[in-house]
């Protein structure tokens, strides 16, 4: 096939407007095939988490996550023999300006959140601000970046969840390797502004902090046996597998992005399929003339399996380009919330995609290459179809 090369690529192009259709339907399923395998690889495969991360695990209602605990139980959790630190984990909500403009912010306790969140990089004197003014918030560094947010400027979000407009006060910006795209300010403001109402000593859920790693399933096993019989049963889950929670309100989403790769990956094989039989049905009595000329079984079927093999490689190379630029738009986009901040087309994806068209193109042409390979000359030269 490398010998004739020449003559694959030519044969390929000859027709131009199928060709350039079929590696554009290619390109298209590759783009949507490889944009899922990235997100499988970001949701179920992703790195082992950070030692940082490794150490955090997040406490909410067993119910749902809609049911809030209450604040009594911080204390009660502290006490529990290997926990480093606790802090509330609220989620605000509300709106910034006009609603497109969504980002995470939470409520969390100043300074019990930066001995939990140890990787966070962020001036002393901003630390120290942000500890001590309670309309104090502090920003990730993309977050301040698109917003155009500096140091002292003013933050209303219009809340919804809870009946009140907080007035922050940005008074750091930090810079996060796992996530910049998040607003925290301080749970002692939802507290004073809802006192009287009966949530004031609600907390949607804890974020907690193991001495070390090996802790953690003994810690999060503790947690819950401490208030299984209480009113608010808790389940205690890493900080990964509470983002996955999210995501598994959608039902079984590994088996449902299995399914969709697969579906993608067999309509690919079909119009490859189509598209090589048809261009073969067009060359019967090229391939006679080419084996009046010397050509060999073997050499006309190499170079039939090499125009489709070409013509999805070609597609697979523009489909993985189309992916990349996607999974960085998704991993961008605020709505996200930082779910996707591993959603990235790496080199494993990029080198499994291909795989996949070339494997289509090798496939989808053996059958329609055989054929014409094994026609004799006699019926080859006949041929009126």
């Amino acid at each position: 096939m490398f010998r004739h090369l020449s003559f694959v690529v030519k044969s390929g192009l000859r027709n131009r407007r199928r060709s350039a259709l079929t590696i554009a339907s290619i390109a298209v399923s590759l783009c949507l095939l490889g944009v899922l395998m990235a997100m499988y690889r970001a949701l179920f495969l992703s790195d082992e988490p950070s030692p940082a991360q490794a150490l955090r695990m997040v406490v909410h209602h067993k119910v749902s996550l809609t049911v809030p605990l209450i604040s009594a139980f911080e204390p009660r959790i502290r006490q529990i023999p290997g926990v480093r630190a606790v802090t509330a984990y609220q989620w605000f909500g509300g709106v910034y300006k006009e609603p497109k403009n969504f980002f995470a912010r939470l409520a969390v306790e100043p300074d019990e959140f930066f001995r939990l969140k140890s990787e966070l990089q962020l001036p002393e004197d901003q630390k120290q601000a942000f500890e001590h003014l309670r309309t104090g918030a502090i920003a990730g560094v993309t977050l301040a970046k698109k917003y155009g947010w500096k140091l002292g400027d003013r933050i209303t979000i219009v809340g919804d969840i809870y009946p009140f407009n907080p007035e922050l006060t940005l008074v750091g910006i930090y810079n996060d390797p796992e996530d910049t795209d998040t607003l925290f300010f301080n749970n002692e403001y939802i507290r004073q502004a809802m006192l009287n109402t009966g949530r004031e000593d609600q907390i949607g859920a804890f974020w907690v902090q193991a001495d070390n790693a090996a802790d953690v399933p003994r810690v999060a096993k503790a947690i819950d046996d401490e208030f299984g019989n209480s009113p608010y049963p808790t389940k205690t889950e890493s900080e990964k597998a509470f983002a996955l929670s999210f995501i598994s309100f959608l039902g079984n989403v590994k088996l449902f992005l299995a399914a969709i790769c697969g579906a993608v990956t067999f309509t690919i094989l079909l119009v490859s399929a189509n598209t090589i039989s048809m261009s073969v049905r067009e060359r019967v009595r090229e391939v006679g003339i080419l084996k009046t000329l010397g050509f060999t079984t073997g050499n006309i079927l190499s170079i039939i399996v090499g125009e489709a093999v070409f013509i999805a490689g070609a597609g697979g190379v523009l489909g993985s380009l189309f992916a990349a630029f996607l999974c960085d738009s998704v991993r961008r986009f605020p709505m996200t919330a930082g779910f996707f901040h591993d959603l990235t087309f790496t080199s494993g994806v990029a080198a499994a995609a291909l795989g996949v068209a070339l494997f289509i193109g090798l496939v989808s042409s053996l059958v329609p290459a055989w054929g014409a390979a094994k026609t004799s000359i006699l019926d080859s030269l006949r041929y009126t179809g």
